[in-house]
This record gives structure tokens, C-alpha cells and sequence, in this order.
């Protein structure tokens, strides 16, 4: 409702952005920043530096990501976002495998190395994030107080799917990055977490310089 409000419809002059919806989303971005907490906070930060620290392909983007995926398994548990805390608690996991697999070396040389998908990898990670998402759905449904199950599951999925594919160097992660950004954050804005939401804004763009980035590492390879 916030972001739909944003944009009105005349007959005669199309769309057009009403003055009085940009100042009451405004006044709401302020209160959630004022209302934002310290654990938030720190969450944003350790966040947004590992995204960074992974467009350049450096493996501190491990232990700077487990900071946050940490402190984001509670927030996401308290704003009911069980979904959203699972896949938090698949990055730490997954940030441990891909922090050894990233280490691994080889006659003082890296082993793993940035490559795109086959065209069965792209069919296994698509399988993979059809079937996430339909059991995140179904237990989010059946077994959570979940208000969003749908796109709780979807941004879930995604992120499953990147973070599996950014363990092992693909190129494609971060496509699926794109994907998981663009659903996190109205999923947080509307939960109260707008700081989170501004996070996933930011995660948005580093994720499209991101695969610019690997794309020229990868064709001057």
C-alpha cells in the first residue's frame, strides 16, 4: 500500500506522482530510521561490507557476512520473517563452506575461479529455486503465523540459490542477488525495518556492479 499509493491515476494526464504520498512515505522513512536500533545498525554495516568485500573477490567477505547473517537470524525471527531467518541461518552455514572452498590453494594459488554456468548448472538452479520456494511457502502456510508466506519465500529462494552459486565462483550468483534485493526490501519496509530496507537498496546496486565486476574479471581471464 505504501509504494502503491506512490503513484495516481488521471485519464487525461496518465501517472503522476502525488506530493502528499511522497511526504507520508517520507515522514515514515525518518520515524523507522529514528526507531532503528543499535543490533540494526551493526547488521547494515558488517552487511553491506561484505558485499563489497565480495564484488572484489575478497575472501573477508565470509566473516563480515557471518557477522550479519547472525544478528539478522533474530531481528528476522521477531518481525515474524521466519523464512527471511532460515535463509540467515543457510548463509552462515553456507558462508563457512564457501569461506574453506574460497582458501583453498593450490601451489600458493587459488583453486577456485570465477566461471559461468552451463547450461545444466542453469537448469539445476532453477529446479533448486523452484523447489525452495514452494516448500518455503508451504511451510511458512502451514506452520508459521507468516503474512507474507509468498514473498517471504521467494526472497528466500533466491538468496538460497546466489549464495549456493556465489560458494562456488559462479557468475550468476549475483543475478540472483538482484532478484533477492528487489523482493527484500519492501518484505522489510513493511515489517518496520526500514534502515534493513535502505540496506537492500544498497545491496541492489553493489549486486549490479557486482556482476559487471566479475564479467570483466571473468572475459580478461
Amino acid at each position: 500500500p505504501i509504494f502503491g499509493s506512490l503513484l495516481s491515476l488521471r485519464a487525461t494526464e496518465g501517472f503522476y506522482i502525488c506530493p502528499m504520498d511522497i511526504a507520508h512515505l517520507w515522514q515514515q522513512l525518518l520515524e523507522g530510521l529514528l526507531a532503528t536500533t543499535w543490533l540494526e545498525y551493526i547488521a547494515v554495516f558488517f552487511g553491506i561490507a561484505s558485499v563489497v568485500l565480495s564484488r572484489m573477490e575478497n575472501i573477508w567477505v565470509y566473516p563480515t557476512g557471518i557477522v550479519n547473517t547472525t544478528i539478522y537470524i533474530y531481528l528476522s525471527v521477531i518481525a515474524g520473517l521466519y523464512a527471511e531467518a532460515g535463509v540467515n541461518f543457510y548463509y552462515t552455514v553456507m558462508s563457512i563452506i564457501g569461506w574453506v572452498l574460497w582458501a583453498r590453494k593450490s601451489d600458493g594459488e587459488a583453486v577456485l575461479h570465477i566461471t559461468r554456468s552451463s547450461r545444466r548448472e542453469w537448469l539445476a538452479a532453477l529446479a533448486f529455486f523452484a523447489v525452495a520456494w514452494g516448500l518455503l511457502y508451504w511451510v511458512l502456510r502451514t506452520y508459521t503465523d507468516s503474512t507474507v508466506p509468498l514473498a517471504d519465500g521467494f526472497a528466500s529462494a533466491t538468496a538460497y540459490t546466489g549464495m549456493w552459486l556465489m560458494a562456488r565462483k559462479k557468475l550468476e550468483n549475483w543475478l540472483w542477488w538482484i532478484a533477492t534485493n528487489l523482493a527484500a526490501m519492501p518484505l522489510y519496509f513493511i515489517k518496520g525495518f526500514v534502515f534493513t530496507s535502505f540496506q537492500y537498496l544498497v545491496f541492489l546496486i553493489l549486486a549490479v556492479m557486482g556482476y559487471m565486476e566479475w564479467r570483466r574479471k571473468l572475459r580478461g581471464a
